[in-house]
């Protein structure tokens, strides 16, 4: 193997690496944002429920009823 060989092999695996990188920043980012979204579903799960018995609360006060 020559040096020429050589160099090509190490660029390719260079440009490899790189590219591993890239794609592994990307991957980071999109859990992160299914991450986000999984605590704003626990979140609504957890108090939603009092935001919607507060909602109902003011309109039925709004309406008469209560």
């Amino acid at each position: 193997m020559n040096i020429e060989d050589r160099l090509r092999q190490n660029i390719r695996r260079t440009t490899g690496q790189l590219a591993l990188k890239k794609i592994r920043a990307m991957v980071d980012e999109e859990e992160a944002s299914a991450a986000a979204a999984a605590r704003a579903r626990r979140w609504l799960l957890r108090y939603g429920w009092i935001a919607l018995l507060a909602v109902a609360a003011l309109l039925a006060r709004l309406t008469g009823v209560y």
